[in-house]
């Protein structure tokens, strides 16, 4: 029996990795075909790649997308970085059962909804105050923001609930301001959450499909959008090759974290260097 379980182990984690990194691995593959037709092989050519680099649209939504991801991610950083700090260090004040409702209602809520609400809060907001003008970019990085925030304050509550809170404390008592504390102790403590908030943001804003399809309107057009509206027609070479792209960069910045964090950790175990006896 005991010899048994690493065959049925391997299998198990062969037939796994093949069900989520199969599709890929056609993808990736099938972008490289000379046939328009995705599904029949035509031979080696890197065509679509050329043409996809030609198309203004696709190009114009992939800008459009990340300058909505950089900004909203920037952005809910900073938002839900106050929003840990004031759950996880002013302990019991009045009202933050409903604060930290209404920050952890978008984890829960369906995109659809968000994307409703938000569509009925600006239409209501031109009506009465004439701002937004429209909706475009700015709709749809405050739709984002919104929430992001949600994911961010997450990440950075659990991260303060871990810190050792005499640091701090020894750091006030020693006559330091709360701000400085928080800039020269706090922060460098919590940058690896932060980074990781900041990411996570950037990939949801980069990804939503939902919340921008009701938020948008005429010239802003996200890139999910513009993949969206061509795979309905069939699916286009040109968005195979588009897939692989954003596969590459995606795995190239897997493999330089897992790098860093590979010599950290090296450095980590090796401790200080030994002094040199004279």
């Amino acid at each position: 029996m005991n010899g048994r379980r690493p065959f049925w182990l391997f299998t198990a984690l062969a037939f796994g990795y093949a069900f989520l990194y199969g599709p890929i691995l056609s993808l990736v593959v099938y972008s490289f075909n000379a046939s328009r037709l995705v599904t029949v092989w035509g031979g080696f050519s890197t065509r679509w790649y050329g043409e996809l680099l030609a198309n203004e649209q696709i190009l114009a939504a992939a800008w459009l997308s990340l300058r909505i991801a950089a900004l909203n991610a920037s952005v809910a950083v900073v938002l839900g970085t106050l929003a840990g700090l004031a759950l996880s260090h002013f302990g019991r004040f009045r009202g933050r059962t409903l604060f930290s409702a209404m920050v952890s209602a978008p984890l829960v809520m369906p995109d659809v909804i968000l994307g409703l609400a938000s569509l009925l809060l600006f239409v209501s907001m031109g009506q009465l105050l004439g701002w937004p003008e429209g909706r475009g970019v700015t709709t749809i990085t405050i739709a984002h923001i919104t929430f992001s925030i949600a994911y961010v304050t997450v990440i950075v509550q659990s991260r303060l609930s871990q810190l050792d809170e005499s640091i701090e404390e020894a750091a006030l008592d020693l006559g330091a301001r709360p701000w400085k504390v928080f800039l020269v102790i706090t922060l460098p403590i919590i940058a690896p959450a932060l980074l990781a908030g900041w990411l996570l943001a950037f990939t949801l804003s980069l990804d939503d499909l939902v919340i921008a399809s009701f938020v948008s309107g005429p010239g802003a057009t996200t890139l999910p959008m513009v993949v969206y509206s061509s795979v309905r027609l069939g699916v286009s070479p040109q968005i195979n090759a588009l897939a692989t792209i954003i596969v590459g960069l995606v795995t190239a910045g897997i493999v330089v974290a897992g790098l860093v964090l590979h010599r950290r950790d090296r450095r980590a175990r090796s401790g200080p260097p030994e002094p040199v006896a004279r």
